[in-house]
This record gives structure tokens, sequence and C-alpha cells, in this order.
């Protein structure tokens, strides 16, 4: 199957672009506008060197070595420099999805044209990217005030130093880039600096977790539908009338999405509800994932702006012929809408959590207890109990905040950060283990809709459901090993609904 070809130009990438990008190996290539801003930038860069004006990661030294002059003579030997001295991350090596998704976001943050990169140096980036060139890069380092060091592991790996992962092995940078048959990195002016002054690890891991949330979110709905024919809900809690009444953000569209899940259920007769109002988790689904859509789509606006638009310090203005110091590496904005999504999908596992253990629950549910088709001394899904509450614990751990009091560094010049890649790192846990808690209500739920004896009279998205899960997972007719039938689950809930 060839690969999608995804051309940057003059209209930016999405973060579906990134994803197809990093995780399907789709091909990037630079249109013919995007090099024209690419070449502009580059323009002015040469013409204000020539010109020895002072600027800065230029003809100045970086951080608190901002009042340090450089020589003529060290202008080039700096540049190589600056990778070597930001390659200081440490921790476990980030997945080869992430580094490409890294990879892309640096090349569309440049084609914006405020980076002043010399054009070999971008279409070598390009070019390694498109080869499957990986650079071995630590995950941790990063304060969010630009990805400094895992931008540097990636310039120092592209000149030829280091590791870096190709055809499935890692070996050492020079022999990668040989076998790919690409020259090193040649960095003249500028473009050491301007390939690790991004936040292309925030922005490339964000495009990958929209993805992610994205298929959580339909999973999720589905499991809740699931649910609602095995508990027997009330579907007046999705009415859509009761919803337009008082349309917070997102349970509208929440609401009509389940209503049209459940068409064809029996649900929907008068009387089949057993109750007049059934627990909160049941009856807020909208509302609870109504704030998890709305915190999806501030998310997903927060990252396009760092795709799609220049972080860089100094910024080039070829328009106006200048290079302006800014903060428009600082993510405060993006940072607080991923802390609002981590949170928001806090919520929502509190709500999964609960529905599933209340579908135990002979009492509640009017079910065999711990839906044990055999009852007795039969377990049921009685121990799956304990990784519920266990991931439910570990979410709403994940989800407090950690941009807030980060310390000064640079001798107190970088007094300010927004701990950005982190807070998308820890979300990316988030939606990992509520991925488990969905594939566990799926699972759970499959069972109730089997003891409750209502498979003929679900709606028509319960029937897909039940089918997919039932292709995976067979009916818990006895006690068994399970965490198999978890992970399996799981592994479909981690990709597109059918």
């Amino acid at each position: 199957m060839t690969a999608r070809v995804v051309v940057l130009d003059a209209n930016p990438l999405g973060t579906a672009d990134v994803a197809d990008i990093a995780r399907r190996d789709a091909r990037l290539v630079l249109g013919e506008t995007a090099m024209q801003r690419i070449r502009a930038s580059r323009a002015l860069i040469e013409h204000l060197t020539q010109l020895g004006k002072p600027l800065y990661g230029v003809t100045t030294g970086l951080g608190a070595c901002v009042d340090t002059p450089l020589a003529e003579a060290d202008l080039i030997a700096f540049q190589h420099s600056v990778p070597l001295s930001h390659s200081m991350g440490a921790g476990p090596a980030l997945p080869v999805e992430a580094v490409r998704a890294l990879m892309t976001a640096r090349i569309s943050g440049m084609a914006a044209g405020g980076t002043g990169a010399s054009e070999r140096v971008i279409l070598g980036l390009l070019a390694a990217l498109n080869a499957g060139v990986h650079p071995v890069i630590p995950s941790w380092g990063s304060i969010g005030a630009a990805d400094l060091a895992p931008l540097g592991h990636l310039a120092r790996a592209l000149r030829g130093e280091g590791e870096t992962e190709y055809q499935g092995k890692v070996m050492h940078s020079a022999e990668a880039l040989a076998l790919a048959g690409l020259e090193p990195l040649d960095l003249r002016e500028k473009d050491g600096h301007a390939i690790i002054v991004a936040n292309s690890l925030s922005t490339g891991t964000a495009c990958l977790a929209l993805e992610d949330v994205a298929c959580l979110i339909d999973w999720s709905l589905a499991a809740v539908a699931l649910n609602y024919e095995a508990f027997r809900a009330s579907l007046k809690a999705i009415d859509e009338d009761a919803l337009a009444a008082r349309p917070a953000s997102g349970q509208c569209e929440i609401g009509a999405r389940l209503r049209t899940e459940l068409a064809g259920s029996g649900l929907w007769k008068e009387n089949a509800a057993r109750r007049i109002q059934d627990p909160l988790s049941f009856r807020c689904v909208p509302q609870v994932w109504g704030g998890s859509l709305h915190a999806f789509e501030q998310a997903r606006l927060a990252t396009e702006i760092e795709l799609s638009h220049s972080g860089d310090n100094p910024v080039i203005l070829p328009a106006v012929e200048q290079v302006v110091s800014n903060g428009n590496f600082d993510l405060t904005a993006f940072t607080l809408a991923w802390e609002q999504l981590g949170q928001a999908l806090a919520h929502c596992a509190v709500g999964t959590a609960n529905r599933s253990l209340k579908l135990m629950s002979p009492t509640v549910a009017e079910l065999p207890r711990f839906l044990s088709a055999r009852g007795g001394s039969r377990q049921g899904y009685a121990e799956l109990q304990k990784p519920v509450a266990a991931l439910e614990a570990e979410i709403r751990h994940l989800a407090n905040p950690m941009s807030l009091s980060p310390l000064a560094v640079s001798d107190g010049v970088e007094d300010q950060s927004s701990m950005a890649p982190r807070v998308v790192a820890k979300t990316a846990g988030i939606i990992e283990r509520l991925r488990y808690l969905v594939a566990m209500e799926l699972i759970f739920a499959a069972t109730g809709v089997e003891l409750r004896g209502v498979l003929d009279t679900m709606g028509e998205g319960p029937r897909r459901t039940y089918a997919a899960v039932r292709a995976l997972v067979a009916p818990l007719d006895d006690d068994r090993e399970m965490s198999a039938d978890m992970a399996r689950v799981a592994h479909m809930v981690a990709g597109p609904r059918f």
C-alpha cells in the first residue's frame, strides 16, 4: 500500500497530518510557498549577519550568556556546539512515533518562516524523516521553554553523533545516515540554534494524544450505550429538549451521539427503564463527556496554533526586515488547555469506574453479584474491581497540575516555564489508563446484556459493540485469567471505532 503524501505549502499541517506521518509513515513534502517563506527568513539572517548586527543566538551566546558577543571566526563553530551543549536529556528513549512527531512539528514550525534556518538544513531534516532515520532522544529534560534538550539530541544525531534507530535497529548515527544515503547536517550561521529553539516535542506528542482522545471518546460512548442496555438505564438523561434547557459546552453533542448510538433500542419504550432516575454516573454522561469534548477542542486549537506558527526566539520577520527577541516559546495557554483536558478525562474515569462497579452490584443493577453467570463460589468479575479502583486512583493523581512554580534556571534569566512536555506526557498516561477502564466497562456490559437477556432488543450501536467485544473475549462461563481479555479490548479501544 502506497504511503499517503502530506504537502505542507500555503495551508498548514493539521494535527491529523502529524499523526499520519508519525504513525502511518505518510511522506511529508514542502511546497513552493513554504520554501519561499524559508528562503525569505534565511536571506534576512544572512544579510544582517554580514552587516555585523547583534543577533541573539547568531552573534551572541544563549540564555544568561546573551551578553557574550561571538567573534566572527566562531560563528559556525558556535552553531555546532549548540546541539552538544543542549544534549542533556535523561530517562528512557522516546518511542519512534514520538520522534517522528517531533521532527514533523519542527519542520512545520520552520516552514512558517520565522526561524531563519538554512534551506539545506530544513531539507536535511525532511529527508531524514521521510527516510525513517529516527534519532534516539531521551524523554526527560525539557521544562517547556522550548524543548531544548530533545531537539539538541535530534540535531546532534543528524550531524552523525550519538545513536539513531533505522529500520528497526539502533546504531551509531553516522552509520544510520550512511545506510539511508544521507549526509550529516552542515550547520551554518543560526542553524544549530534554529533547530533547538522550539516546542516540537510538546506539539508533536500533543498531536498524537489528540488522535488517541478522539478514539477514546468514541469507544467510551459505545461502552456507555452498551452499559445503558445492561443496566436498563433511563434514556431521559439524553433527552434532546432537556439537554437544550441548559446547553453547557459539549453536552448536546454527546446527547445526540448517544441517541444515534441507541437508535432502535427497546429502552426507548415507555417504562422500559428500571428507575425514574439512575445514579449520576449514568445520568450525567452528557454533562461529563460534554465537558471533556469541550476540553478536547480547546487542546486541539492550542496545539494547532503551535504547529502552524513560529514560536522561535528571536523570530525572523522578513516583511519588516526585523529579527525580534520575544517570549513566543512560552506555552502557558497550551499547557493550561492540556491540564484541563487531563482533568476532564479524570472526571470521565470516575464515571466509567462507578458505572462498572454498579453493574456488578445485585442491589443496584438487579443482576448476579459480580456478574457471575454461575454464582455461588464463582468470583465472576469480583477481582477486576481492584484494577478498576487502582487505575481510577492513578488517573486522579496524574490529573493534578504540575505546571505551577517551576524553578528558575540559567542564572535566573529563565525564571518562568510551562512544563508543557511533561503535562502532555501525563495526559497521555491518563489516556492509556482510561483505555483499560473503558475496556473493562465494555467487557462488563457485554456480560450484563447476556445476563439480562436483552440481546434481541438492543439498539444498533450496542449490537455492533457487543459483537466487537465478543469477537475478542469469550463469555465468562467460569473463573479464568482475564488480563489478556482486558489487553485485547484495550488495544481495540486504542484504535478508531468500526
